[in-house]
């Protein structure tokens, strides 16, 4: 089992990366939403230079805001850095679309960007379309060391959906998804991959990387997950999931896409939605508010004992040890923590210490 970490890309807080190596995590997931955080790839830039160890990545890339050749140079450019530590997680832009009030991009197109970017990280020619033009593109000056394609950069793909599952399996070297901690999910969620990677004539082996994104709290003995404690080192994420759950229903209206773990706060955060002051037509710039960085004081009723149980690893060391080692039998590689921004420290120290050193 791998350990990682996710941070508020904060571009003068990139030394959070080199704190979390020294912590004894071995990698850093970099986020990639122009209108939340700091440029991911000048982030990782400033990390690479300073760390010796921990493996460095978008977490995740978004191919709406740069075409694929852009992705591909760049995270090339960060492999130049700190080569062979350096990997592309990818998806289809969640909030860095939806915060500007797009959609995120289709599975369709995204199957073709994967094809590109695989295609240019391997140092190939590969046919790109921009517009209506078609034309075989390829770096050029790949002896003068521009962009390092000696080093193999893997592709994380990020999904939940069956569709995006299955795109993994047929393009990625690997998953990351959310709620894949709990083994029943990791199961569930291979067997969609295996089917992609099969349709595409790949062979699914076990060096297949499946990651999983989460927020953790290391309970004190008898603490409860009432603290404030508890509330402030995961509530960001436990509300950005419930961003994410309300903008799918606004989609499908489908009740059915409402995690168990928050039906019981379900309608009254919708009914808060109802009485924001940003009028309906730019909700979208306030539904996002604290994305993953803070909780927003207004919400902090919705991180309920049920909903930080659904979406966190929480418990004393041993129950968190215990989670981990089930789901990891079912095929989770890797773990990585998004805490709150300002709690970010104390929630890697204290995970380092409690569950990494007695993993």
């Amino acid at each position: 089992m791998k350990f990682g970490i996710s941070v508020s890309t904060k571009i003068d807080d990139w030394q959070l990366v080199k704190y979390a190596e020294d912590c004894g995590f071995d990698m850093a997931w970099i986020p990639d939403s122009q209108m939340i955080w700091s440029d991911c790839y000048a982030t990782m830039a400033l990390a690479a230079q300073s760390t010796s160890r921990i493996e460095i990545g978008t977490g995740v890339a978004i191919p709406g805001t740069r075409i694929a050749p852009v992705t591909a140079h760049s995270i090339a450019s960060i492999n130049q850095l700190a080569p062979g530590r350096v990997f592309l997680g990818i998806g289809t832009g969640h909030t860095a679309m939806r915060v500007m009030g797009m959609q995120p991009m289709k599975i369709r197109d995204f199957r073709e960007y994967l094809r590109v970017v695989r295609a240019l990280l391997g140092g190939g020619e590969v046919d790109y379309t921009y517009g209506d033009t078609t034309r075989t593109i390829r770096f050029l000056h790949q002896d003068l060391r521009f962009v390092n394609l000696e080093n193999l950069v893997p592709i994380y793909v990020a999904a939940n959906g069956p569709r995006a599952l299955r795109t993994a399996g047929e393009y990625g070297d690997g998953l990351v998804s959310v709620f894949n901690e709990r083994a029943d999910v990791v199961s569930h969620h291979l067997s969609l991959v295996k089917e992609g990677a099969e349709r595409a004539g790949r062979t699914f082996s076990d060096d297949f990387f499946v990651a999983a994104f989460t927020s953790a709290v290391v309970l004190k003995p008898g603490e409860p997950l009432t603290s404030d404690r508890v509330i402030d080192e995961c509530g960001s994420y436990v509300t950005a999931i419930i961003h994410f759950v309300w903008e799918i229903y606004q989609q499908t209206k489908d009740e059915g896409v409402v995690p168990e773990a928050y039906k019981s706060i379900w309608d009254e955060y919708c009914a808060s939605v109802e009485k924001m002051e940003t009028p309906r037509d730019k909700r979208y710039l306030q539904i996002h508010n604290g994305h993953c960085t803070f909780l927003v004081p207004e919400e902090r009723r919705f991180v309920t004992p049920e909903t930080i149980k659904g979406t966190c690893l929480v418990g004393e060391p041993d129950e968190i040890i215990h989670e981990l080692r089930e789901s990891e039998k079912a095929g989770l590689q890797e773990v990585t923590l998004l805490p709150a921004m300002d709690q970010a420290r104390n929630v890697f120290k204290d995970f380092a210490q409690q569950v990494i050193e007695r993993y």
